[in-house]
C-alpha cells in the first residue's frame, strides 16, 4: 500500500460545525486588492483563445498556407483523408454498433460524420486549454499572488503561491484545470489526485505547505473533496475540487458568469470564427474512401456492405489495424 502523505499545515477552517470544516480557509489568505480592467481581461482572453487554437490544432486540416500549389494541396488533402480513416478505426467506441450503423451508407457520409467527431474532440481540448490560460493569465495580474508559474510536470497546469497575514510560510497551490468533474471517470480521480500530490511533494522549488486543486472551469458550485466510497475517507486531505463559483473568483477576482460572458463577447466580435463549419475537401473524402476500398469495406458504389469486415478491422491488433493507410 502506498504511503500516506502528510497532512499539510496551510490555513484550514477550524470550526467543526462549518460546512467546509478542514478545507482551505480563504479568509486567512491575502485578499484581492486589485480588479483587472475590462480591457486587461479582454487582452488575456484573446491571448488565451489564440494560444489554445494554436496548441490544439483545432482544425483537422491545420494551418495550410494560401500559396501552396494545387498539386501539393491535393497531396495534403489525401494525407489528411488517411489520417481521418485512422481516427475512424482507432477511436471507435463500440465496434459492433459502429459496424451496424455504417452498413448501407456511403463512405462520404461516414467521412463527414468522422470529420465532425474529430473536430468536436479537438474543440474539447481547445476549451480546456483556453480556460487554463485565462485563469493563469488573470491570476498573474491580480496582485494577490506572490507568483504564478508553469510547473515542470504533466500533472499540474500551473502553480500559485500566496501569503497569509500572521503566517510566515507561503502557501503553494498546485492547480489542474478541468472543464467539468465528469471529464474524468470515477475510477480516474484517485490516480489523478495521487499524481497531482506527487508533483507537489517532489517539487524541489517549493518552500512551505501545499494544497492541490482541481479547478473546474465550467460547472457551477463551490467546493468539494473527493471521498473514497468504501472507507468514507478523503483520497487526500490536501486536495480540493474547486467548482466554477469558487475557482474563478479565487484566481481572477471575477465571477464565473463574468468570465464566460466576456469570452462570448470576444467570440462574437471575432465573427464566431471558432464556431465556423469548415468545408471538407473532396480529395480528403475520396482519400478516406480509398482507405475503405483497400481494406475491403465498401462495394463498387462506395457503400459499406459487410459489417463483419468492419468489426474485424476495429478489433484487429494495432499493428495491422490500418495497414492500407501507410501507402503514399
Amino acid at each position: 500500500m502506498a504511503q500516506k502523505t502528510r497532512v499539510q499545515d496551510y490555513p484550514r477552517i477550524q470550526d467543526e460545525k462549518h460546512k467546509y470544516y478542514g478545507y482551505l480557509d480563504e479568509g486567512r489568505l491575502n485578499p484581492h486588492i486589485y480588479k483587472l480592467t475590462s480591457s486587461e481581461l479582454k487582452t488575456i482572453i484573446i491571448d488565451a483563445i489564440d494560444r489554445a487554437n494554436k496548441k490544439s490544432g483545432r482544425s483537422i486540416l491545420g494551418d495550410i498556407p494560401e500559396d501552396v500549389p494545387e498539386e501539393e494541396l491535393g497531396k495534403i488533402y489525401k494525407s489528411k483523408g488517411k489520417e481521418l480513416f485512422q481516427y475512424f478505426v482507432k477511436y471507435c467506441e463500440d465496434p459492433a454498433s459502429t459496424a451496424y450503423q455504417c452498413l448501407g451508407k456511403h463512405y462520404a457520409d461516414i467521412a463527414r460524420e468522422q470529420f465532425r467527431n474529430k473536430t468536436l474532440q479537438r474543440e474539447r481540448m481547445n476549451t480546456g486549454w483556453r480556460y487554463q490560460f485565462i485563469a493563469k493569465g488573470a491570476a498573474a495580474r491580480t496582485k494577490r499572488f506572490h507568483s504564478i508559474s508553469d510547473i515542470n510536470s504533466a500533472e499540474a497546469d500551473f502553480n500559485a503561491t500566496i501569503g497569509a497575514p500572521g503566517i510566515k510560510k507561503i502557501v503553494n497551490i498546485y492547480v489542474s484545470v478541468k472543464n467539468r468533474t465528469n471529464t474524468m471517470g470515477g475510477q480516474d480521480w484517485p490516480k489523478a489526485i495521487r499524481a497531482l500530490e506527487q508533483a507537489a511533494n517532489t517539487d524541489k522549488n517549493r518552500t512551505g505547505p501545499y494544497i492541490c486543486v482541481f479547478g473546474i472551469a465550467m460547472q457551477k458550485g463551490a467546493r468539494m473533496i473527493k471521498i473514497e466510497q468504501r472507507t468514507g475517507s478523503p483520497y487526500s486531505h490536501n486536495t480540493e475540487v474547486w467548482l466554477s463559483d469558487f475557482f474563478w473568483p479565487f484566481f481572477t477576482n471575477f465571477s464565473y458568469k463574468e468570465i464566460i460572458t466576456e469570452v462570448l463577447s470576444i467570440l462574437l466580435q471575432r465573427g464566431k470564427q471558432n464556431a465556423k463549419v469548415q468545408d471538407i475537401p473532396k480529395e480528403l473524402i475520396d482519400s478516406f474512401g480509398e482507405c475503405c476500398r483497400e481494406n475491403g469495406l465498401i462495394d463498387e458504389k462506395g457503400i459499406f456492405n459487410d459489417s463483419y469486415k468492419l468489426v474485424a478491422l476495429f478489433c484487429a491488433k494495432k499493428e495491422t489495424k490500418v495497414k492500407a493507410t501507410g501507402r503514399g
